[in-house]
């Protein structure tokens, strides 16, 4: 029994070591895989030489995923910035969720001769970029300009916005203003032609640059005014911030609050009266239209006023006169008679008085000769 137990002894030292060779391997594969995450984005192309006019294929690895990217071909090794890409000829690709992507470009001739490369880079979100070497053919070629030694110094002594919102403005035009910077050298190199970035940004969300460049030379020591045009977009209003930067410096930060375009508000208010009144005129004319029609009844008769009787012989034909004209003056003559007012009917109008009516005396006075007893 113990014999066969201390024989299976000599074995325990391989199976230790087996472990810990396991061990090492699983610790091992995170470290290279952090490795390869920590190279950053790669790009290639499908051909490294293409003539202007066709089109080449670039995919790209480990990109952040869902990133917008933009990619140029540019001269000069894209020394100076994009200034010396082609950016009307650019596409813009988006990211998958592996972080690949793949994207058609085509070849357009840069401003600036090579050698070129096609740069990719992010256009929202953090900063990450990639350059891929590139012929264009039959674009020419010159050598590369001299490095700067990078002595330069920028910094911002003042700042100021200038410029005041017009009429335009108030009903929702672009506003727009004049950023004015007194730039100070303190490098021990002069700064030929520096490219400025001007950015604008609206509560949390990141600022939008847009490159721009100043012409000159600012020795060492010297100061100098630049004016950089500022413009925000139609019908923006609220608390902006403009930046400038130079490289990776922020020099200066400059509030900026926009005001409403209350014009805009005025014009849509005024819109909605008018429709309606417009919709509210059609609808009543509609139901003017549709509604049935009723026939009126004719007014009554008005009473007529009786003809005036002469002189009468006798009582009896003046109370005969008397009579017959009071019942032509009532009315129920309604022969020839005028139509009575509309709110009178024919049954409660009122009677008109006849104008001659001569009583008939009571006794007839006879005349008796003198001297008749």
């Amino acid at each position: 029994m113990n014999a066969c137990r201390f024989a299976g002894t000599p074995a325990r030292p391989s199976a230790v070591v087996t472990v810990l060779a396991l061990v090492l391997l699983t610790l091992g594969a995170p470290l290279t895989g952090g490795a390869k995450a920590a190279e950053g984005p790669t790009a290639k192309v499908s051909q490294a030489e293409a003539g202007t006019g066709g089109t080449v294929t670039v995919t790209g690895a480990r990109w952040r995923p869902r990133a917008l990217l933009t990619l140029l071909i540019c001269g000069q090794n894209m020394i100076g910035g994009t200034n010396s890409c082609a950016n009307g000829d650019g596409r813009a690709v988006t990211v998958g969720a592996d972080g690949t992507f793949t994207k058609k470009l085509p070849v357009a001739e840069p401003p600036k001769p090579c050698p070129c490369v096609i740069h990719i880079a992010t256009a929202t979100g953090e900063a990450a970029a990639a350059d891929v070497a590139f012929k264009v053919a039959g674009h020419p070629v010159a050598p590369l300009p001299k490095e700067r030694s990078g002595g330069e110094r920028l910094s911002v002594l003042s700042a100021r916005l200038d410029g005041s919102s017009g009429l335009l403005t108030w009903f929702g035009a672009p506003p727009s203003r004049r950023l004015v910077v007194t730039v100070g050298n303190l490098g021990s190199t002069p700064a030929r032609d520096p490219v400025f970035e001007v950015g604008t940004s609206h509560g949390v969300f990141a600022p939008s640059w847009e490159e721009q460049r100043w012409r000159g030379t600012l020795q060492p020591g010297k100061k100098t005014q630049v004016k950089l045009d500022v413009e925000l977009s139609a019908g923006a209003h609220g608390d902006y911030l403009v930046s400038l930067r130079y490289g990776a410096k922020l020099l200066v930060e400059q509030p900026w609050t926009v005001g409403r375009p209350w014009g805009v508000t005025l014009f849509w208010v005024l819109l909605c009266v008018v429709v309606a009144a417009t919709v509210f005129r059609i609808g009543m004319a509609v139901v003017d239209k549709v509604r049935p029609r009723t026939s009126r009844a004719a007014p009554p008769p008005r009473p007529s006023t009786p003809p005036s009787s002469g002189s009468t012989a006798s009582g009896s034909t003046a109370s005969g006169s008397t009579a017959s004209g009071s019942t032509a003056s009532g009315p129920a003559a309604a022969n020839g008679a005028h139509p009575a007012l509309p709110w009178f009917t024919p049954d409660t109008a009122p009677e008109a008085p006849p104008h001659h009516q001569i009583s008939a005396p009571s006794e007839e006075i006879r005349s008796t000769p003198k001297g008749t007893t």
